[in-house]
């Protein structure tokens, strides 16, 4: 009955699947992170310059 048991764990490879998935996606958050972060000083910059012309342009 343990042989049988190991046998078929060995065979199973749904949780390794379970796994690459979770390494897959911790580093697609690492690259997401890093690229915010990179250039997240960039985009607030160019989002608040858009924000002063629209307010200029609405006579505020």
């Amino acid at each position: 009955m343990m042989r049988r048991f190991l046998s078929r764990l060995r065979r199973d490879d749904s949780g390794a699947t379970a796994i690459e998935y979770g390494l897959i996606l911790s580093l697609m958050f690492l690259v997401i992170l890093g690229a915010l972060n990179a250039f997240g000083a960039t985009g607030s910059g160019i989002f608040n310059g858009a924000m002063d012309m629209l307010r200029a342009a609405m006579g505020g």
